[in-house]
């Protein structure tokens, strides 16, 4: 098992700061590659607060905010325009980065893409759910409109 501290938010495991251990190949081949973790030492601790001071000064500070913009989001119908076949299926499928810049020319507001989660892959045209994670105890869930780009 490796002992890592966060950089950044990793879905299923934590978020910035956090010090967390996994397998040796997981740490190894993604999180450390990928950016998203360094490795845990003893001088780590004021790594961690600065990480997670830089993720308080990121984050929407004011829990109203946050309740707010889940409320516009939620009563917003966000349009995205994606290329499709006739029968009204996707070449390849509808990424998170595309649903928040989907969210973002809606004029809802803008919101970061690892912070969006897409519980079934998008590959039709339609009525489909996407969830955004505001604030550690607010989630919204919006729903976009797929349609076939002219």
């Amino acid at each position: 098992m490796a002992k890592l501290i966060l950089t950044n938010e990793v879905a299923g495991l934590g978020s910035a700061g956090d010090v967390v251990e996994v397998k040796n190949g997981y740490a190894r081949n993604y999180l450390v590659p990928q950016g998203f973790a360094v490795a845990w030492s003893r001088g780590g601790e004021k790594q961690v607060e600065q990480i997670r001071a830089a993720r308080q000064a990121r984050a929407i500070h004011d829990r109203d905010d946050a309740v707010a913009l889940k409320n516009a989001l939620e009563a917003a119908k966000v349009r995205l325009a994606v290329k499709a076949g006739s029968e009204g299926r996707l070449f390849g499928s509808v990424k998170t980065a595309d649903v928040a810049a989907a969210v973002e020319a809606a004029g809802v507001g803008a919101i970061d893409k690892r912070k969006v989660h897409i519980t079934t892959p998008i590959k039709s045209v339609g009525e489909h759910e996407a969830t955004v994670r505001l604030h550690d105890d607010v989630t919204a869930v919006i729903t976009l409109q797929v349609v076939a780009a002219k």
